[in-house]
């Protein structure tokens, strides 16, 4: 089962980094090209894959465990403020880097992998496209939202001495972002009860198929720029992602008594590698590139020994409440 994830999910993560390292290495693409190859990814591609994935929920769906939404919710924005705080006094980083940092290390890659890696440990199953939806929705039109607000909060005074951004200005700006609002219009379309035409979806899955590909060959063109290191800010990011984040979930998911493989399944959504989305930010705004790719190198590795683990401690911690 594990074999297959590593070989079927893992593994291809890694050739493809590889190739954009390579192309890289060798002059392949210049600084402007991948600037352009970021553009596309986080501006129309990614927008798509959230838009297309979040409007095929539905709002019973959503409200089908509301136990699990609710400590899903609280799990993973809490986690996420808790680094962005963490990276910003701690490793004394920018708000703006502290804010990338939260994006990488405080979301899990669930659209990307999500399903790849539940469906063979649980089964094909209403509970867990539940589970993949909730967490889904969560990662990609709360924390992303959050993520680009903490930015333009952080986005330092101008040369003729204007002030960094007021919350207001932080939050329009935002705004107008497509991987912010296309989210955001998915959620409130979906909790509105309206139904997209089926029509509709062809075109957004043509564009959206290349988002996490080139997203990981992108962040292997961004880990080419910079001198890869495993330092000790390295591996906190990657205890924080791999084993942290999911302890807390399953310790507040025991506590109130959640059946033990819903519990199961948000422990392990919770423990996927770093979002893909917070890298192709990271580089198309080259802030916290080299700690970020490092991050989701180190991490997606590690993935490979943390999820066993998780399945194994899960049910025991379950029956101690």
């Amino acid at each position: 089962m594990f074999y297959n994830i590593i070989v079927n999910d893992i593994a291809p993560i890694f050739v493809i980094m590889m190739l954009g390292y390579a192309g890289a290495k060798i002059h392949a693409f210049t600084p402007d090209q991948t600037q352009a190859l970021n553009k596309v990814v986080l501006d129309i591609a990614l927008p798509a894959a959230l838009f297309a994935s979040i409007t095929k929920a539905n709002r019973e769906l959503i409200s089908g465990d509301l136990l699990l939404t609710i400590i899903s919710f609280a799990g993973q924005v809490g986690m996420f403020l808790l680094c962005f705080y963490i990276c910003k006094k701690f490793w004394k980083h920018s708000i703006q880097q502290a804010a990338v940092c939260a994006l990488i290390t405080g979301a899990p890659t669930v659209g990307f992998l999500g399903f790849a890696v539940l469906d063979p440990v649980f089964g094909t199953s209403t509970q867990t496209g539940l589970v993949v939806a909730i967490e889904a929705i969560l990662s990609n039109a709360v924390l992303i939202p959050i993520g680009f607000f903490l930015m333009n909060m952080g986005q330092p005074a101008g040369a003729n001495g204007q002030q960094a951004n007021s919350s207001i200005k932080a939050i329009i700006n935002s705004l107008k972002q497509p991987v912010v609002w296309a989210p955001m219009l998915a959620v409130a379309i979906v909790l509105c009860g309206i139904r997209m035409p089926d029509a509709l979806y062809p075109s957004l899955d043509l564009i959206a198929k290349a988002n996490s590909g080139v997203a990981v060959f992108a962040a292997g063109l961004a880990l080419a720029t910079v001198k890869f290191s495993v330092g000790p800010e390295i591996i906190w990011n990657v205890f924080f992602r791999n084993f942290l984040s999911p302890l807390v979930v399953c310790l507040a998911g025991a506590f109130y008594h959640l059946p033990l493989e819903s519990l199961s399944m948000m422990v392990l959504a919770c423990a996927l590698p770093p979002a893909f989305s917070g890298l192709i930010i990271s580089s198309r705004y080259n802030i916290y590139v080299k700690d970020g790719a490092s991050t989701l190198a180190v991490s997606t590795l590690v993935f490979a020994f943390s999820a066993p683990f998780w399945l194994w401690i899960t049910p025991i911690v379950g029956k101690w409440f």
